[in-house]
């Protein structure tokens, strides 16, 4: 078994494993080259090959402890009929963003695993020219996250319109979000079924509501998931990770929501989140400013900080810690600070 299912199964490792939100994109400038021969980012996302190829690009720089494949929590919302596509500079828009009510019940939700077929025959892909040991993890976005594209039409500074439909009308809400669910539980165990060996959810814009509103809005539909997720497949455990960006207060909830690992933001000690449950498996948490801005000797200092803050409140153990940043990597990122970072955290957690 890898390193980083070790981790996550909170079982004996050597060292602590590491593997990047966002490891396969901009800042690589084999990644450019590829981006620019599919012509678009969906063009991109929807052909199997060259997502296979651009999933694998990161793995090849660096000793990276996992495989995350390449795609975009937005396919989702363009199989249920929104139209997704991108703008340069503006980032993802729908042609036909929710509006009404009727639209909600209007989405489309039959064969949906159909039209998402690309993204599995790009995880068979992948699977077949990972080195054996390198797990591939799946993902999907959460079912508030994925409302809030759906309903904003794409990013959002203050997330006027979900906010308005959520205390207004929050049966409306709660029936887009249950639709979104059970899309999501469909597609992450199809996933699983393809050969992914970990899954995880990010809750990308959890953290923008309220705790009372986190509570019910996005944590039950998280719940939901980790429920009717296989938690076995081919004689493989297979874990989940949940990442609630801004969703530091409220880890002692999460922590109960039958997933395996929490994934941190750079907001929150890692030692006082391990606090929280004694036998979470804790997943972060460098801020990515600091790999894309910081010299190496500052990427030494805040690793081996994150590092010895676990180890201090696990006990001296550096068990059930997989390490990443806080969020994604970010496009301006030198690839040498990211090989440089990979080295320093098996370094000196295999001294520890």
């Amino acid at each position: 078994m890898s390193t980083l299912i070790n981790s996550l199964l909170n079982k004996p490792i050597t060292h602590t494993p590491i593997w990047l939100m966002r490891q396969a994109g901009r800042y690589l400038p084999e990644y450019r080259q590829i981006r620019n021969k599919a012509g678009s980012f969906m063009s991109l996302c929807t052909n199997p090959e060259l997502a296979c190829e651009v999933t694998l690009q990161p793995l090849r720089r660096f000793n990276l402890d996992a495989a995350i494949l390449f795609s975009d929590i937005l396919v989702i919302p363009d199989a249920m009929g929104l139209g997704l596509h991108f703008v340069e500079n503006e980032g993802p828009k729908f042609t036909n963003p929710i509006q009404t009510v009727y639209d909600i019940d209007n989405l489309q939700t039959a064969d949906i695993l159909s039209k998402l077929d690309y993204v599995f025959k790009a995880i068979h892909n992948v699977k077949a020219e990972l080195k054996v040991g390198t797990p591939l993890i799946g993902f999907s976005g959460s079912p508030f996250t994925l409302a809030c594209y759906m309903l904003e039409g794409g990013s959002s500074k203050n997330y006027l319109t979900i906010k308005k439909l959520l205390l207004n009308n929050p049966e409306a809400c709660h029936k887009l979000l249950n639709k979104i669910t059970d899309v999501v539980i469909l597609y992450l165990n199809a996933q699983i079924e393809a050969g992914v060996d970990a899954v995880m959810l990010f809750d990308s814009w959890g953290g923008v509501l309220t705790e009372n509103a986190y509570l019910e809005f996005s944590l039950p539909y998280l719940q939901k998931i980790l429920n009717s997720l296989k938690k076995e497949h081919q004689n493989k455990t297979i874990p989940s990770i949940v990442f609630t960006k801004g969703g530091g207060l409220w880890l002692e909830h999460i922590a109960k929501a039958n997933t395996n690992a929490l994934g941190l933001d750079w907001t929150i000690d890692i030692a006082k989140a391990k606090l929280v449950s004694k036998d979470m498996v804790l997943q972060g948490n460098l801020d990515p400013v600091i790999l894309a801005v910081g010299d190496k000797a500052a990427i030494k200092k805040e690793a081996t900080r994150i590092l010895t803050s676990y180890l201090d409140a696990n006990d001296g153990n550096i068990s059930g810690h997989v390490f990443n940043l806080g969020h994604g990597v970010l496009p301006i990122t030198n690839p040498d600070h990211v090989a440089y970072l990979v080295d320093t955290v098996h370094e000196i957690s295999n001294r520890m």
